[in-house]
């Protein structure tokens, strides 16, 4: 091992600093040195300036961001307004319930078993309440439309970050009776179907918001400011009369279960004003429980469904035959035997009837007679008479789901497709337009729109025929009911009726098959007409197919009870049914 040097010994003994060993000596410029302790110097005044800014100058950011942190802007809900039917009596209003809310980074650090709790009131699985928690970090929704009760229990667990607030949840007092037509709204409390969803922007309120501060359990400490006021929605008074509306229910309820119908719906019509009292489908659904809901349940098959009207279409054909002069009601038409061939095609009676007259054509339902008063006329004339009626155009009811039907232009129709649209085949319809172009005969020859909403107002109509072809054509209608007609079942004690049955085969994929709908359009007093009731029955499969048979008695039921209900004063002597004696209809 080799010893110190003399020399070594000697600069210690000196003092000499240990960083002048030339090992550990490095050689840099002094100026770097000083450029970074200028670079620290200048980052520190910087940071001084920039705190005095913030904390003295400019507090803004530092407040915003404490309150992004603290303060909340919560909704303030607004009531939705009430649907009331013509008498004031509520179809659906709004009840307060409470929206269980949570900030996830606060509820975080909650005890697990005020978690189970919590999930087991909200009526999920803990895992569930985990993946809502998990979605957001801000901000969730745990459960819409909660109960109060349940909603203060959820409060007394304690949890911190979990809150309610004020909402409202829709009522529907009339249930599945109802349905079709007032519809129903969502979670988020809007219209979803039929008068919700139609009249949206006046029933709908609008909401309000407030800004406070909340501490970190989500209590309010402080109220910074009142940003929007809520405005609840209108009240809306419908067209609908409750009790008619029931009455109309009940015996179509009462029809479907006798001939074990697939379906069915019925509507009653204001002659006067044009209202509509009534209107229902089945099957229904109850809108107050929507756990399990089919697409048939929801269908309003008054307005959505359309199918092939059958023989109620020849009134059409009749009048605009009388009204152009081609024929009168006892011009006698040929219709042995029973059939008639255009072209390659043939139609057909139900029954031979020989010669007829014009009205006979009509209160037998003769297909033949029917399609020969038809081809006197142009195509042309006939499309424009059924556009009128508004067939083939889509309702001005301002109502979700109203369909055009089908009605092809008269350029391309064939002699044979004319003969067939004259007694009802070969386009399609809806009841609601149906019945409203029977208008034309229960008004002397006008027709106005069709509305929801009541009024009291006597309009004025659009003449479509004359007020002379409009009587001869009710007194025609009349006959159809009476012995000898195809619609003796639909008549009623003490009360002159006029309407007329329909009867079709159904188009399932551009072919006809073998199943029915059964209709029955109709009005009166014949004498005075006050109401139209329209009925239409789908594939009937038990007691008779026909229209007269399974939409007449419907018809009837109503009719009577909605006469009744609106005392409106009898126009016959005859108080007893004459017994039957009725035809079958052709289809």
């Amino acid at each position: 091992m080799s010893r110190p040097t003399s020399n070594s010994r000697n600069a210690a003994g000196k003092g000499v600093p240990f960083s002048s060993n030339p090992v550990l000596n490095v050689r840099l410029p002094i100026w770097r040195s000083r450029l970074v302790l200028f670079f620290l110097f200048i980052a520190f005044i910087a940071l001084i300036i920039r705190a005095i800014w913030l904390q003295a100058m400019n507090t803004e950011f530092l407040q915003q961001q404490g309150e992004n942190r603290y303060a909340r802007s919560l909704e303030l809900s607004a009531m939705r307004g009430k649907i009331v039917d013509r008498s004031g009596k509520v179809l659906a209003s709004s009840i307060p319930v409470k929206a269980v809310s949570a900030i996830p980074e606060d509820v975080s650090d909650a005890p697990k078993e005020k978690l189970k709790e919590l999930a087991a009131l909200l009526d999920m699985s803990e895992s569930e309440l985990g993946k809502k928690l998990d979605s957001d970090k801000r901000f969730v929704y745990l459960k819409r439309q909660v109960e109060q009760g349940v909603a203060d229990q959820i409060l007394a667990l304690g949890i911190p970050g979990v809150e309610t607030r004020k909402e409202y949840k829709r009522f529907y007092p009339e249930g599945d009776v109802m349905a079709h037509v007032v519809g129903f709204t969502n979670v988020e409390d809007k219209g979803q179907e039929g008068i919700e969803l139609a009249s949206e922007k006046n029933l709908a309120g609008k909401t309000g918001s407030r800004r406070v501060i909340k501490d970190r359990l989500g209590h309010i400490i402080e109220d910074l400011e009142s940003k929007r006021d809520p405005h609840d929605g209108k009240d809306i008074t419908l067209s609908i009369d409750s009790k008619i509306q029931y009455i109309a229910y009940t015996h179509l309820k009462e029809a479907l279960e006798k001939h074990q119908a697939k379906a069915g719906g019925a509507v009653v019509l204001d002659v006067n004003t044009g209202e509509i009292l009534a209107l229902v489908n089945l099957p229904t659904y109850n809108p107050n429980d929507r756990a399990v809901l089919t697409g048939a349940q929801l269908r309003n098959r008054v307005m959505t469904d359309t199918f092939e009207p059958g023989s109620t279409m020849k009134p059409f054909t009749i009048a605009l035959a009388l009204e152009t002069g081609r024929v009168k009601p006892d011009t006698l038409i040929q219709t042995a035997p029973g059939s008639l061939t255009i072209g390659d095609r043939t139609i057909s009676d139900a029954h031979k009837h020989g010669i007829l007259s014009v009205a006979e054509v009509l209160q037998k339902s003769s297909n033949v007679g029917t399609a020969k008063i038809a081809l006197q006329m142009p195509a042309q004339e006939m499309w424009e008479m059924f556009t009128s009626l508004g067939f083939g155009q889509q309702p001005h009811l301002g109502f979700p789901g109203a369909v055009t039907g089908r009605m092809r232009n008269y350029k391309i129709w064939r002699p044979i497709e004319q003969a067939t649209m004259s007694y009802g085949h070969g386009l399609s319809v809806s009841l609601i337009q149906l019945a409203r172009a029977y208008m034309i005969f229960a008004r002397n020859g006008d027709t106005i729109p069709l509305s929801f909403q009541q009024t009291d107002q006597i309009q004025q109509g659009t003449r479509i025929i004359s007020e002379k072809t409009a009587l001869q054509m009710r007194d025609i209608l009349e006959s159809a009911t009476q012995p000898g007609g195809t619609g003796t079942d639909a008549r009623i004690p003490g009360y002159r009726v006029a309407g007329k049955t329909g009867t079709a085969y159904k188009v399932e994929h551009g072919k006809y098959v073998n199943k029915f709908v059964g209709d029955f359009v109709g009005f009166a007093p014949a004498s005075k007409p006050r109401v139209i009731v329209a009925v239409m029955i789908d594939e009937p499969s038990a007691g008779g197919h026909l229209g007269g048979k399974v939409a007449g008695p419907v018809f009837a039921a109503i009719m009577s009870n909605v006469l009744r209900s609106l005392n409106v004063v009898p126009d016959s002597r005859v108080m007893n049914i004459i017994p039957d004696n009725s035809v079958q209809e052709s289809l």
